[in-house]
């Protein structure tokens, strides 16, 4: 029997890529649905690392279960890295939806030329054994963001941010195109090395 990990997530978006990416791991992937928990986690951290390590850290003692965490968002250099840890939650109560943020991002930057449109998606990845040390990886990629969404694959920020060694946004890449170079694939790549250790 497999030993079990929980993706400590309740984005649907996050939990399909996690399951294509992590398919040849040897454990059996959990969402938060799938063992129950309805708790949230309050991201209350500064950076996407401590949001990680406090989603991931917190699921994992609720749980009892070795837990797989991230945050991740993207960071607009003409905004000076915003929306940063608030990519989920840009424009507060005003955002109710992917749409209505990626709409306040374009208009934010209205006006900017294309040159200083750059742009990177972060993601740290944190892996919590219930009663050990955690394990921390980063990955990125860098783009650019571009006037108007296009594609309707991905979610969030994927249909205006630019890749220009591909010719097509985030949202223009299938699943599988995505899971090969997006910033959340970079991260998993390394955390499979640690997740290895793990399954041991």
């Amino acid at each position: 029997m497999l030993p079990k990990l929980l993706i400590a997530s309740g984005n649907q978006g996050k939990i399909r890529e996690y399951r294509q990416l992590l398919a040849d791991v040897p454990f059996e992937l959990l969402s938060l649905t799938d063992v129950g928990i309805t708790q949230d986690v309050e991201e209350t951290g500064s950076t996407f690392e401590a949001n990680a390590r406090l989603k991931s850290g917190t699921y994992a003692q609720l749980s009892g279960m070795l837990t797989l965490s991230d945050d991740s968002g993207l960071e607009v250099d003409a905004l000076g890295g915003e929306p940063g840890v608030l990519s989920a939650r840009y424009g507060g109560d005003a955002t109710l939806s992917d749409q209505d943020r990626v709409s306040l991002l374009l208009s934010n930057l209205k006006g900017v030329p294309w040159e200083k449109r750059t742009a990177r998606f972060q993601c740290v990845i944190v892996i919590s054994p219930p009663n050990s040390r955690q394990v921390v990886v980063v990955g990125s990629v860098a783009g650019m963001i571009q006037y108007k969404p296009e594609g309707e694959e991905g979610f969030g920020y994927d249909p205006i941010f630019y890749l220009p060694s591909y010719n097509l946004t985030m949202g223009q890449l299938s699943l599988e195109g995505k899971s090969r170079i997006s910033h959340r694939a970079d991260a998993t790549g390394k955390a499979v090395a640690a997740l290895n250790k793990f399954s041991i």
